[in-house]
């Protein structure tokens, strides 16, 4: 939740955020290549220890109707979420011109889906999980129908695509389903690990966590499959470093799932071991993470409306609507130092927001709908 808070801050505030892709090897540095980079580990953290929730409670409960119930209630509102409050605290556009299919809708998809899931083993359902993220890189490469229905639909289950519905409204989807629920399927099966011993589970995490890594180095040096950028030799040993690092998240492809989940086990291995005051304010974030995820996101667009109107730009430069948050194409902008800065001082001032909401949250199990915020 934290790192997540870096990108988004970087996306709204960087000088170089409307010109400049991060991960472009030709035009980027070290430092914001990282930036951006590091944050790919959010995602497919998120969806994974979604599926690992989903199990979790359905081991609680061991009542399949009702926690059938739940997913399908909890799916539904997350794509409510995601195309109304979510849209707008991105856009802030209040005609919606652009809706765009992001991680929070790829969440409710994938819990409607599980639901459906739930009289199978565990195993299985991990099993079809892994199948997916082996094979859909497969699939991306297919033609498909000109068919505009098909083409959109194709495009919700398995390719990131721009559908122009009408003139004025268009549908971005940059998560779609089929991928990121191989990793939310993947991340059930794996559920059961969380019921053995601390001990057993730990040596589990960093051996499962290094081979991953390993597997992703194999595939990757290859260069055959797995990712549709290929490395290659660049102009220098740590540019060429960049590269074969350099993933596909749009969808997230074989390696990208390989090389951010090793490294999200590697976290767990980690996160079992370490308790102390850091992890136990870290911990804030974690209770509250759709609140935080909302929050975090109109106060960073709202700060970044602020910084314009501190840079000198009229509200008539600012643009809104497909694609337009209020960036001028004149630009506006601050330098990344300036940018993490700011990153640091948000996540400080939702630190008590956030512990007084999971506060409010446990001393009131009564109130039903705090389980969906």
């Amino acid at each position: 939740m934290v790192i997540m808070a870096l990108d988004h801050v970087r996306d709204f505030m960087h000088t170089k955020a409307i010109s400049q892709d991060p991960t472009n090897l030709l035009t980027t540095n070290t430092l914001l290549f990282f930036t951006r980079w590091v944050t790919h580990l959010c995602a497919p953290t998120f969806v994974f220890l979604s599926g690992i929730s989903v199990y979790l409670s359905f081991r609680r409960s061991n009542n399949i109707g009702e926690i059938r119930k739940y997913l399908i209630t909890r799916g539904i509102w997350l794509m409510v979420l995601e195309f109304t409050v979510i849209n707008f605290a991105l856009w802030f556009d209040i005609h919606f011109r652009l809706e765009l299919m992001e991680v929070i809708s790829a969440i409710g998809m994938g819990f409607i889906v599980v639901s459906l899931l739930l009289r199978l083993p565990s195993r299985i359902i991990g099993a079809i999980g892994l199948v997916i993220i082996f094979s859909h890189d497969s699939l991306q490469a297919i033609n498909v129908s000109a068919n505009p229905a098909v083409k959109f639909l194709i495009s919700v289950l398995f390719r990131p695509s721009l559908t122009q519905l009408t003139p004025d409204f268009a549908f971005f989807t940059a998560y779609p389903v089929v991928p990121w629920l191989g990793i939310m399927l993947a991340g059930y099966g794996f559920g059961e690990l969380f019921e053995l011993p601390a001990e057993k589970r730990k040596r589990i995490f960093l051996r499962t966590g290094i081979f991953v890594i390993f597997l992703f180095i194999a595939i990757r040096y290859i260069n055959i499959y797995g990712d549709p950028s290929k490395w290659n030799i660049q102009k220098s040993s740590w540019y060429t470093f960049l590269s074969f690092i350099n993933v596909s998240k749009y969808p997230p492809s074989l390696l990208f799932t390989l090389l951010f989940l090793g490294i999200m086990l590697l976290i767990l291995f980690l996160s079992e071991k370490i308790k102390n005051g850091l992890s136990e304010v870290l911990s804030v974030y974690g209770r509250v993470p759709l609140f935080y995820f909302i929050i975090h996101l109109y106060l960073i667009h709202s700060l970044m409306l602020v910084m314009l109107y501190i840079q000198g730009f009229g509200t008539d430069e600012m643009l809104f609507g497909a694609f337009k948050n209020g960036r001028p194409e004149t630009g506006g902008g601050v330098g990344l130092a300036l940018v993490y800065a700011i990153w640091i001082s948000i996540v400080a001032l939702l630190y008590p927001v956030c512990k007084w909401y999971g506060n409010y949250k446990t001393i009131h199990p009564e109130k039903k709908l705090l389980r969906y915020i």
